[in-house]
């Protein structure tokens, strides 16, 4: 392991030091991409962000790379087929909405990147610690309902939040972690 700082919750395993280090806090843009993020943080909800890092690759394979057109296209068959695939967290529950939440997506008169960019904090300090690290915030929770409100589910308050915060959104990266001593997209090195 290297000798970089970071936020307490990256250091317990690889898939979190590298998640961390490459992607979490970045400021991330295009409907695909914010759609797979958006289900995975659904899929996450009581579960360790661990586990869904690890079965990352299947879900991609399974949801069609997270393409909202070709997810909104799955059936009853399709569902059944994710619901005996081992390689993705079988809820059902989770899986209908993540084929109405494509739905839904298609349905937005802006586009989701645009639309979840659209409740970016005026302004957002960067937490000293992780316990000064909110699980919700005002934007989050207006985020949510908004969604709610175009139909989409599983995207309550809190994994909006989570949302916000792996799309660089907001950045919570604590203050002595290494990525709030150097600009925001440039890696270690």
């Amino acid at each position: 392991m290297d000798e970089l700082s970071r936020c307490g919750w990256a250091t317990s395993a690889p898939e979190y030091v590298a998640y961390h280090d490459d992607e979490w806090g970045r400021p991330l843009r295009g409907v695909t991409a914010m759609f797979e993020r958006l289900s995975l943080e659904g899929f996450q909800s009581g579960l360790s962000w661990l586990v869904i890092l690890r079965k990352r690759p299947a879900f991609r394979t399974a949801f069609a790379g997270f393409e909202p057109a070709a997810v909104a296209r799955f059936d009853d068959a399709d569902v059944a087929r994710l619901l005996a695939d081992a390689g993705i967290v079988r809820n059902r529950l989770k899986i209908e909405a993540t084929v109405a939440n494509a739905r839904a997506v298609l349905e937005l008169d802006t586009p989701l990147d645009e639309l979840l960019w659209s409740f970016a904090p005026a302004e957002h300090r960067r937490p000293a610690t992780l316990a000064d690290v909110p699980p919700v915030s005002p934007e989050s929770t207006a985020m949510a309902k908004e969604l709610k409100r175009r139909g989409l589910r599983f995207v309550g308050p809190t994994t909006c939040y989570a949302l916000m915060q792996a799309a660089g959104i907001v950045d919570d990266h604590v203050q002595t972690c290494w990525r709030a001593a150097t600009e925001r997209d440039t890696p270690p090195g």
